[in-house]
């Protein structure tokens, strides 16, 4: 490739010199058509500058995209010593390339000056004994300012490039017979030198695929959008063969992911693709998903292994994810029926450890297990669920579901304190949700569910204490006190006494609502003038 591409050594920095005309030195801007520069001389004040010629054309960005870019070719006139000609013809109108680069780079003004001046000499050049003619010669122009001169071969450019081949073409058509057969070609606004030309490179390659895997894949989406810029075909087709078959990071991904919804391919050259970044859930069985990803969790009989994928599936979950929500919306009846499973699970294990049901049923590297650590696993399951539940508002019929426990309640009243504050653990986390504003349920619902497990959780408070298993008993005990009050005043006095009587005999064991006390009394007495007048009406 080195034969076919020429880039010039840089000469040696000569020591400053004096101000003087820009073809000597390059103190002074080179004047072109962006940049003019007087004339030293005086002129006539009648004199004009000749306006240049323009012939607007447009090229696609791939080979099947609705974008265009426009890509500017000057060809110079034979014989001329400037690098840019000071009355180009234009043979397309300016505009700016497409924006691919975040990490553009732009040439600094010396080897700026390097790199022009290696122009000054017009006409074909032939490389050694090879033979090969550099009659191109390819100016990429940064955004920044900087600017790379390439000295290429037409055939190579044209037979490599639609775009390319139609500015070459018509150079020729131009200036058949004029003596030079040099062609100019000038690209404004390039967001990343290096990369246009590791593009250009590519067209000399033989084995582009090996060139491919050594700048990676971050490089080579740059490459890609570069080479569907200028319908560089075989470019394309090669960078998507390769994206294909290497993993991405997430950048990558999204950096893909925005190039493809910018530009249109051919379907055949990017289903491969597009089929590892987009899915269509009417071709895989959707149905019950959710349900098979929690019932797989709560049968999962490796602690760590279950620990594990319950925080991956809630994550994925919950509402505030920060993975988009493409999938199907979650049916909260197969949540509810998982629910429900665990829950006739825990109350056989009550019926376990109470001797009227031995779990015949169960594997057996299940009941070598010891009942509390069973217990306890279920317990875990149920209050994951519930989180799950009240993240995405589903959890009003939980507290119901709970509430109607009635033969779980009778058995707990039966049973160890050692065992039974496992239950508990489920109706602190419903508290917690209502004092906490997080559940949002019925007065009807409420009532129920603090008349059957109030009593009991003043009964295993001291447990808890004891085994908290990440439960912060000082929010326990506020939620619990905002959760009575939430009821009607005359619901709230039998409640209220009854934590009266109970935290009077067994002190710190019982929460303390000393607090959400004084507030129910305040209501209750304090105002009862008032509350007299309002019933009265």
């Amino acid at each position: 490739m080195d034969d076919l591409i020429r880039r010039k050594p840089y000469p040696r920095r000569e020591p400053p010199l004096r101000r003087r005309s820009w073809c000597c030195s390059f103190a002074v801007s080179p004047r072109s058509p962006e940049n003019p520069i007087p004339n030293p001389k005086p002129k006539p004040p009648h004199h004009k500058p000749q306006t240049p010629s323009k012939s607007t054309s447009s090229f696609p960005n791939s080979p099947q995209s609705a974008t265009r870019v426009g890509l500017v070719g000057r060809i110079l006139s034979p014989g001329r010593v400037s690098p840019i000609d000071p009355d180009p013809i234009v043979v397309s109108e300016p505009s700016p390339i497409p924006k691919a680069y975040p990490q553009s780079r732009s040439v600094d003004s010396e080897e700026k000056k390097k790199l022009t001046s290696e122009g000054l000499s017009e006409g074909v050049k032939e490389e050694g004994n090879s033979g090969i003619l550099f009659d191109v010669r390819l100016i990429l122009k940064g955004k920044g300012g900087g600017s790379l001169v390439l000295e290429l071969n037409s055939e190579v450019l044209s037979a490599s490039s639609s775009v390319f081949a139609g500015l070459i073409s018509d150079y020729q058509s131009r200036w058949t017979g004029s003596g030079s057969n040099l062609c100019r070609i000038e690209v404004p606004e390039v967001e990343n030198l290096n990369v246009f030309r590791e593009t250009i490179e590519l067209m000399f390659e033989d084995d582009i695929a090996k060139r491919l895997l050594k700048i990676g894949v971050y490089r080579c989406i740059d490459v890609l959008e570069v080479s569907a810029g200028i319908v560089f075909t075989k470019g394309v087709l090669s960078c998507l063969k390769y994206l294909e078959a290497v993993p991405w990071s997430e950048e990558e991904e999204e950096k893909l992911r925005s190039l493809l919804s910018r530009f249109k391919f051919d379907d055949a050259t990017t289903r491969d693709i597009l089929a590892r970044l987009y899915i269509q859930w009417t071709q895989i069985p959707s149905k019950n998903l959710a349900k098979q990803l929690v019932s797989s969790i709560t049968t999962c009989t490796d602690a760590n292994a279950r620990n594990e994928l319950k925080s991956l599936v809630r994550g994925l979950l919950c509402k505030s994810s920060v993975y988009e929500k493409n999938y199907p919306d979650i049916n909260k009846e197969d949540l509810y029926v998982v629910c429900q499973s665990c829950v006739n699970s825990l109350v056989g294990l009550f019926e376990e450890a109470s001797g009227a049901n031995s779990n015949d049923k169960l594997p057996k590297k299940e009941m070598d297990k010891p009942l509390v650590e069973r217990i306890s696993k279920q317990v875990d399951n149920i209050n994951w669920l519930l989180e799950i539940l009240l993240d995405r508002q589903m959890a009003e019929e939980f507290v119901d579901m709970w509430a109607d426990q009635g033969e779980l309640l009778r058995m707990h009243g039966n049973s160890s304190p050692m065992v039974r504050y496992e239950i508990s653990r489920v109706s602190a986390m419903l508290f917690i949700a209502l004092g906490t504003r997080k559940l949002h349920c019925r007065s009807e619902a409420r009532l129920g569910l603090l008349q059957a497990w109030f009593n009991p959780m003043l009964l295993d408070f001291g447990w808890l204490q004891r085994c908290r298993k990440g439960l912060d008993m000082r929010v326990l005990e506020e939620a619990m006190g905002q959760a009575l009050l939430t009821l009607p005043l005359r619901k709230q006095y039998g409640l209220f006494m009854e934590w009266f009587r109970c935290f009077s005999k067994y002190g710190t064991e019982c929460p303390n609502l000393s607090k959400a006390f004084q507030i129910w009394w305040r209501r209750s007495f304090l105002r009862g003038s008032e509350s007299c007048s309002i019933e009265s009406r």
